[in-house]
């Protein structure tokens, strides 16, 4: 969702948004590598909920320091602020961090890249958006893409390419229901909505299967404890708000093309530097197959009435 930014210069604020994109895509970058290494020591239910704790409390000092904490339970929207909290963060961590466990940093990373073969569709059914020859090739390039880098050795790991293939359907449902229910709410109380109820969901979810049991040692745990913050506070709150910072200066489309494709990319770098993974060369290709298909998907005509905004990408 695009918020126009006033300002008597736009070239600095066109320079702003170029900046906010590459910070947003840097940030980005590190998330699945981040994510392999916290979830090297401890279930994904228990870091899905300390990452989302984490970044619903930086979320929810955001608003109370600027007087709009009501607006997270403001009566109209509060069963859909929940639904996208739900499905957008709950589910979509819990999808993502099981996942990760199992998969490579580079088989992560590709794996979320089927977002816009799910948008594509999830437009078409709910928001009546026509199927263009551009986009459909394009969602064809990204399957392509991503089939020919991905090569599970063994069960566990087809099931956590699996799971993070499917990951994005969630982020993707819950920008419907913001579509739909919530189309006038700020982006920042969106953001504190996804982190705040869906770091409560998760806290529940947590007690409820006896996460205290299976906390891991706690000199092991006060290892982890600076990383899940990091992954909550800087690469999932601050993420995010990157993310708006650069959409409500660039296009969205510009935007999207700036990011989507370069995460993947830089990816590589940062699970070289973290893990020491190396992408083969059938994976490079992959996913050089996958960024062509994003960018054209992204940068293709949108296919919406001029009043109607597009399903928007992932800012998670």
């Amino acid at each position: 969702m695009q918020h126009a930014t006033q300002s008597a210069d736009p070239r600095r604020q066109e320079r702003l948004g170029l900046l906010f994109a590459a910070l947003c895509a840097l940030n980005g970058a590190f998330v699945p590598a981040v994510a392999k290494l916290t979830t090297a020591h401890s279930d994904a239910v228990f870091v899905a909920t300390v990452t989302t704790v984490v970044a619903g409390v930086c979320a929810l000092l955001v608003l109370v320091a600027l007087g709009e904490v009501a607006a997270l339970w403001a009566r109209g929207q509060r069963r859909a602020l929940l639904g996208i909290g739900t499905l957008g963060t709950a589910v979509t961590f819990l999808l993502f961090f099981e996942g990760a466990r199992r998969s490579s940093a580079v088989e992560t990373a590709l794996c979320l890249q089927i977002e816009p073969v799910y948008s594509l569709f999830l437009a078409r059914l709910f928001l009546g958006h026509p199927l263009t020859p551009r986009r459909l090739a394009a969602v064809l390039a990204i399957v392509a893409g991503i089939a020919l880098a991905l090569n599970p050795a063994g069960f566990s790991h087809w099931i956590g390419n699996a799971l993070l293939l499917v990951t994005p359907l969630g982020w993707q449902i819950s920008h419907l229901i913001v579509l739909r229910g919530l189309p006038s709410v700020q982006p920042r109380t969106l953001t504190a909505a996804r982190y705040v109820y869906g770091g409560a969901v998760l806290a529940l979810l947590w007690f409820a299967t006896g996460g205290v049991a299976r906390l891991p040692a706690t000199p092991e745990l006060l290892r982890m404890l600076p990383v899940l913050v990091l992954q909550g506070a800087v690469l999932s709150f601050v993420g995010t708000l990157v993310w708006y910072g650069a959409i409500a200066r660039l296009d969205l489309a510009r935007c999207t093309a700036i990011v989507v494709p370069s995460v993947p990319l830089l990816s590589l770098g940062a699970s070289w530097l973290l893990l020491g993974e190396v992408a083969s060369t059938r994976q490079w290709v992959g996913l050089l197959l996958t960024a062509c298909g994003v960018v054209a998907f992204v940068t293709a005509p949108h296919a919406t009435s001029p009043d109607e905004e597009p399903v928007p990408p992932s800012a998670a």
